[in-house]
């Protein structure tokens, strides 16, 4: 079956450098700051010329945007941790497992309810499966198991939460990659809301399938 992308994902662009920053960090290279026109034609070119048609890409690094992403999968994240350069804190499972204990249990293809907790594939004998893991795991946590012992049975599928915070030269490495079809079928999604949440005047700097 031909798997739906996750639609349960929101990105949220928390803050962002301005681009005058980075045209001012260029202009510093060259003591060209007579040339400015302040985050005008002349700057936003220079950016792009500099930053990547001269590779000159460390320059790009002046520029950080700091996104809240929510509804991803461990699946997801696992990937989203093989970016080195950008820092994320994730939601913890050691003190959010409460919410799946006190929840009602699953029936079996009840993925209304579930989804609340695990990112659906719409292939049913997965999702199913992500359901009767999600039973198993709440009876071990109401027999009295720590979180830190029970989350080891967590399925792939159960959603987390994240702020990720990234430079412009680690973004474009990631975009690159992840936006190509090739990519996890969710990362592919998040990537490309990634890319529609940064501000239209900064996504020029972005190549995205």
């Amino acid at each position: 079956m031909e798997r739906s992308l996750n639609t349960d994902i929101e990105t949220t662009l928390m803050h962002y450098t301005p681009l005058t920053v980075c045209a001012h960090a260029i202009r510093t290279c060259w003591q060209s700051f007579d040339k400015s026109d302040n985050g005008g034609e002349k700057d936003l070119a220079l950016i792009d010329r500099v930053g990547n048609k001269y590779k000159h890409a460390s320059t790009l690094e002046h520029l950080v945007y700091t996104f809240f992403i929510s509804g991803i999968s461990r699946a997801l994240l696992q990937e989203l941790a093989r970016h080195r350069v950008a820092s994320l804190s994730v939601k913890s499972t050691r003190y959010t497992l409460k919410e799946l204990k006190n929840s009602e249990p699953f029936q079996e293809e009840d993925y209304e309810n579930a989804k609340k907790f695990i990112v659906l594939t719409h292939n049913n004998l997965i999702d199913t499966a992500s359901i009767k893991a999600l039973n198993n795991l709440q009876e071990i946590l109401k027999m009295g198991t720590s979180n830190d012992i029970a989350k080891y049975c967590l399925p792939e599928s159960y959603k987390t939460e994240l702020t990720w915070t990234v430079n412009a030269r680690s973004l474009q490495n990631f975009l690159t990659l992840r936006s190509n079809k090739s990519a996890l079928w969710e990362i592919q999604n998040l990537s490309k809301k990634l890319y529609n949440t940064l501000p239209k005047e900064h996504q020029y700097l972005f190549d995205i399938h």
